[in-house]
């Protein structure tokens, strides 16, 4: 379902009961649009995601890891100074709306108490996150500013009064009502009812309407229908359900209506950490690296155009053989050739004496005419060399920006430095100048790890340092190494001298489902062992060549690579 109104309050349900009485012990801003606080409550750290993202807005708890940058944000900044420490006094929701309050009391810079609401309105493209003074009713900050010229009705920037978005004329479903009884009478039609469901009651996503509306056309009391309905909000049942056309949603009860109830969750945050683990983080690599993918793209297609050129160009020069043999046939024959003339047909004894004509410089001497002839078979001999070592160079080059596009987008965001340093080193970002050179003390990621059915462990090389490292570096040269056939992807080590038939499948479908080719039907996966594979002097970052390989085809599958994921 959407995250309308009716999940609002079944999330702000599991959040009331979570965090209320939390301290606020760590705030950071990873991501440009989302804010993490990690709220200290019932012994236990509780990761607390605010995201006002345009495509996946939403307010949860989350264990799905993050990275923070170098330098904080001043929006971050200015939550710290005001929410560092503060207790979490309440978790609610503006009536069905998709806007919650976190209310919490802090002391200002004085030592005397204060209390602040951190506002998240979760409204597509709208959302945001906003912080306001109680006492005041003033903006303290918003992570997105908006300014007059955006937004007539109110100001979001700091120092401004805090307005509540507008009211919808709709009425609160949890407030006691009996006006669906008039409207399965006015409209029997389920999918008008539940249009005028959507109308009539606030916070009504369209799959929220639909399940209502079959709800209150089965049989028995209508009373019971709703209020059994609206219940499910109050003790949430985190589900995910497989849709008819096999694509999955996620849900606070059964909604049967929709399909078949594949998952239970432990809470509705996780069951939003599993919906979203893929979508979420390729949004967040878009925003991340998005001057890397215009790189890349930029590069890729000017290698591209380059690589027909020279292939036009190779095709030109295969007419160099026909050139040495008219020049050959015009020196058997130089006697019959007179200066001035244009053309002249003489018989091609490497074909049997046809006929063959020959154009001519009327400029030239006879013997300058055949000598022509030689030294253009010379020039294009020497092209195709040098063309055909261009043609090499320029389709590497091709190949490794291909594969980089390839980890762009199988990254996580912790990838996308490494992937924008390695790019730097090869020359296609330029360095940023600095007075001083500072060293990093972020540390280097590390290959994703899985365990084979059998408790083999398998590593995944998620871009070129990790892949070089885990290949060059970690793996013994008993192991066993991986990697889809001629298709961008991941270096896949599984760490055995001689693992199962399963285990090899296992691994060949994790390096199946980190590739270019993860969304094919059957892939094509090399596996030899690691002692059979080496690196060319000079070679580009992640390129290998191996012999003796062996073949297996695999279908690449999201649940097996979930299952084959430690679990802490």
């Amino acid at each position: 379902m959407s995250f309308d109104g009716l999940f609002t309050h079944a999330m702000v349900t599991e959040l009331r009961q979570t965090l209320v009485g939390g301290r606020i012990s760590k705030i950071n801003q990873p991501y440009q649009n989302e804010l993490i606080l990690t709220i200290r409550a019932n012994r236990k750290n509780h990761p607390v995601l605010l995201s006002a993202d345009p495509t996946y807005p939403r307010i949860q708890t989350t264990q799905i890891p993050y990275v923070n940058p170098a330098v904080p944000t001043n929006f971050a900044m200015m939550m710290r100074k005001y929410l560092q420490g503060a207790i979490v006094t309440d978790v609610s929701q503006v009536a069905n709306d998709r806007v919650v309050h976190l209310t919490v009391t802090t002391r200002n810079e004085l030592g005397d108490a204060e209390t602040l609401t951190l506002i998240i309105e979760i409204m597509a493209r709208h959302s945001n996150v906003i912080l306001v003074d109680n006492q005041t009713g003033k903006i303290i900050d918003v992570i997105k500013h908006v300014g007059a010229d955006q937004n007539r009705y109110r100001l979001l920037l700091p120092g401004a009064t805090y307005i509540e978005p507008p009211k919808q004329d709709k009425q609160d479903p949890f407030t006691p009502n009996t006006d669906f009884h008039t409207l399965v009478t006015d409209y029997p039609n389920e999918d008008v009812l539940a249009k005028q469901l959507q109308q009539h009651y606030q916070g009504f996503g369209r799959d929220s309407a639909q399940q209502l509306a079959a709800d209150l056309h089965q049989p028995g009391d209508l009373d019971h229908h709703y209020l059994a309905f609206l219940a499910q909000f109050d003790q949430p049942q985190a589900t995910l359900i497989t849709l008819p056309n096999h694509k999955t949603m996620f849900a606070a009860g059964p909604f049967d209506h929709f399909g078949k109830a594949t998952r239970q969750f432990d809470s509705l945050s996780s069951l939003l950490d599993f919906y979203y683990a893929d979508a979420a983080q390729r949004e967040r690599v878009q925003q991340q690296a998005g001057n890397l993918i215009r790189v890349v793209k930029n590069n890729l297609k000017k290698n591209r155009n380059k690589l027909k050129k020279l292939e036009k160009t190779l095709a030109n020069t295969k007419q160099a053989d026909e050139l040495r043999l008219k020049g050959e046939i015009l020196t058997t024959y130089l006697h019959e050739v007179k200066r001035g003339m244009t053309e002249i047909t003489l018989p091609d004894y490497y074909h049997d004496n046809a006929p063959l004509k020959i154009q001519l410089s009327n400029q030239l001497s006879p013997s300058r005419n055949a000598q022509k002839y030689f030294s253009r078979y010379q020039k294009q001999k020497n092209a195709v060399g040098f063309v055909g070592e261009q043609i090499s160079l320029t389709q590497a080059e091709i190949d490794y920006l291909d594969n980089i596009q390839t980890q762009i987008e199988l990254a996580s965001p912790a990838d996308i430095t490494e992937i924008r340093e390695e790019l730097t080193q090869q020359g296609y970002l330029k360095q940023h100048k600095t007075k001083k050179k500072q060293r990093s003390s972020r540390k280097p990621s590390q290959p994703q790890e899985f365990t084979a059915s059998d408790g083999t462990p398998i590593f995944v090389g998620k871009n070129n340092r990790q892949n070089d490292q885990l290949t060059l570096k970690t793996a013994r040269k008993s192991d066993y190494w991986l990697h889809t056939q001629k298709i961008p992807g991941s270096h896949v080590i599984i760490h055995s001298d001689d693992p199962s038939d399963q285990t090899l499948t296992e691994a060949a479908n994790l390096a199946a489902y980190f590739s270019k080719a993860r969304d094919s039907a059957t892939v094509p996966v090399d596996y030899v062992q690691v002692r059979r594979i080496r690196k060319p002097n000079g070679a580009k970052p992640g390129f290998v060549i191996y012999e003796g390989q062996k073949t297996l085809y695999v279908s690449p599958n999201a649940e097996l690579v979930e299952q084959l994921t430690p679990h802490a």
